[in-house]
């Protein structure tokens, strides 16, 4: 019998991989952290399956791991006698509330069997969402930019949980770097913003992100390279060898 971590992706309901699909189907029960993992879970499976959870909403160390160890007993017997799942917005092992359960299960329940759903994880959807090429041999760093903490040095990051957009904006502008923001990207609860104005985003957001490249950055792939002549001159060769 297995605990089930699954990532449901950045919280468009058919963006569930066909994995996670298939478990959400066959597990007896389903724990969410919160309403928008919930919520998309209740795409593909009944309310009637979903366990419920009591995450308080606070940085108290000491009651954050109290809650983490009532969530881990009532999974546990769980997960025991049948089969269970975690489900997280995102990846389970990126970011993450599901790391805090498993190493409480691992502390005080290690006898609980525990399997990986790897999800679509906002830091690869984002470049969809926002139209952005990462080239291949491009450097890519993953930081966190919470309460405006503006992180430098990479030529190029994706920044998560940026609530205080301005703020940060200010400090990675300074630094010299271009930024695009996105908010709520592929998510069905609340409205999805593209932009690169922080003021049209200065309201807080947990689920807001960041791409910042480096504004003297020049990466060009070969294939940049092509322009109408080439074209004319690929018309020419097919047209001699036929």
């Amino acid at each position: 019998m297995t605990l089930y971590g699954i990532g449901l992706g950045p919280g468009q309901a058919d963006l569930v991989t066909v994995r996670g699909k298939e478990v959400l189907e066959s597990v007896d029960v389903v724990y969410s952290p919160g309403r928008l993992s919930r919520t998309v879970a209740l795409n593909h499976v009944e309310e009637s399956k979903i366990g419920d959870l009591d995450f308080p909403m606070t940085r108290d160390e000491e009651k954050l791991r109290a809650a983490w160890k009532t969530a881990a007993a009532e999974i546990a017997p769980q997960a025991r006698d049948g089969d269970a799942a975690f489900v997280t917005l995102g990846d389970p092992n990126v970011y993450s509330t599901f790391g805090h359960l498993r190493r409480t299960l691992d502390a005080f329940h290690p006898d609980v069997d525990v399997e990986i759903v790897p999800g679509v994880s906002a830091m690869t959807a984002f470049a969809t969402a926002l139209d952005v090429e990462i080239e291949a041999g491009a450097g890519l760093a993953l930081r966190e930019a919470a309460n405006g903490h503006a992180p430098t040095g990479p030529d190029r990051m994706i920044l998560f949980k940026v609530t205080d957009a301005p703020a940060t904006h200010e400090g990675l502008i300074d630094a010299g770097y271009d930024v695009t923001y996105g908010r709520r990207l592929y998510m069905e609860q609340g409205e999805t913003v593209i932009t690169d104005e922080p003021s049209e985003i200065d309201e807080r957001d947990y689920y807001t992100l960041a791409y910042a490249v480096k504004r003297d950055l020049d990466i060009e792939p070969a294939t940049a390279q092509f322009d109408a002549s080439d074209e004319s001159a690929t018309d020419a060769s097919e047209e001699g060898e036929a």
